[in-house]
């Protein structure tokens, strides 16, 4: 596996980690950002705003861009502090089998963000380690979000935990969480009885989220016959931000976002709260129909059931 740096796009200082079958590249002038995912010479499964910016969002803390690529933020979504700029540059730490990647301390609204990557010697196993230490002056609740935005024109799907049937199952499995502007009439979005997915769609600009919780989740964007998947372990009994949500799906013209979200932790000055998924890359993956046969056909050989 070798870490190189290399200039991606309009960022001139980034690092390409590859083990030539994989590759990935973090951000170090902007972010931190996981810019690019994908296998050797293919396709990026992250969206990337060309200019570096994309849309903005302007605070009393200064401008955020959305740049696209993986971040980390923190839960719950609140303004102006969860959009704290970070346009800054970012330190890096090479290791043997990654790199850790540390921004600018958020100082204005105490907390200090960090991840580290870790890839497969062989295959395109990654680990993705994201951290978040309160460097204020008193405690506060948090949880990690962490927000991957995929390309245009994929499926995102994500699978409901194991299904039962009546009378045999009675307690609930499960929540089902809505925004205000969820939209179940919406065609990009379609659930089956073990799946949620939604088509990112560049010519509708309407927003469309979901949220649900599932201890053992995983989320996959298929596009153009390969799929990007990624594994968080949810915490059973723990509180979660969004009404329960450890898991949310969001999609708009210009992208599709799949996201985890970490359980509520109370941080006292200097404590840290680490957050893990794992990803993977996987290629024939085609999907015919949005129906639980054919998406059985596709996704369970990746997931290995």
């Amino acid at each position: 596996m070798t870490v190189e740096q290399t200039q991606f796009g309009v960022w001139p200082d980034a690092y390409r980690l590859s083990n030539g079958e994989a590759e990935l590249v973090v951000t170090a002038s902007a972010g931190p950002r996981i810019i690019r995912y994908g296998f050797v010479g293919g396709q990026n499964f992250f969206r990337v705003f060309e200019d570096g910016k994309g849309f903005n969002h302007q605070s009393k803390l200064g401008e955020w861009f959305i740049m696209g690529g993986h971040r980390l933020w923190a839960a719950p979504e609140l303004v102006p502090g969860t959009y704290y700029p970070d346009n800054g540059p970012v330190a890096i730490e090479v290791h043997a089998d990654g790199l850790t990647a540390t921004p600018e301390p958020e100082t204005q609204v105490g907390l200090q963000k960090q991840f580290t990557v870790k890839m497969a010697a062989t295959g395109t196993a990654v680990e993705v380690a994201h951290r978040i230490t309160n460097i204020g002056g008193f405690p506060v609740e948090i949880a990690a979000w962490v927000l991957s935005v995929m390309a245009q024109d994929g499926l995102g799907v994500a699978g409901f935990p194991p299904r039962g049937t009546h009378p045999e199952v009675l307690p609930p499995t499960n929540p089902l969480i809505m925004w205000a502007f969820t939209d179940f009439s919406d065609p990009r979005l379609k659930l089956t009885q073990k799946y949620i997915t939604l088509q990112q769609d560049r010519t509708n600009s309407t927003p469309q989220k979901l949220g649900m919780f599932n201890q053992d989740l995983w989320a996959a964007y298929l596009l153009h016959g390969e799929a990007f998947l990624k594994r968080y372990k949810g915490e059973l009994g723990k509180l979660y931000p969004d009404y329960g949500s450890c898991f949310e799906i969001f999609t708009n013209a210009d992208f599709l976002e799949l996201e985890t979200l970490g359980p509520l932790t109370k941080l006292d000055p200097g404590e840290t709260l680490t957050h893990v998924e794992h990803w993977s890359l996987h290629k024939g993956v085609d999907v015919t129909d949005r129906t639980d046969a054919a998406l059985d056909r596709a996704l369970l050989p990746i997931l290995g059931e």
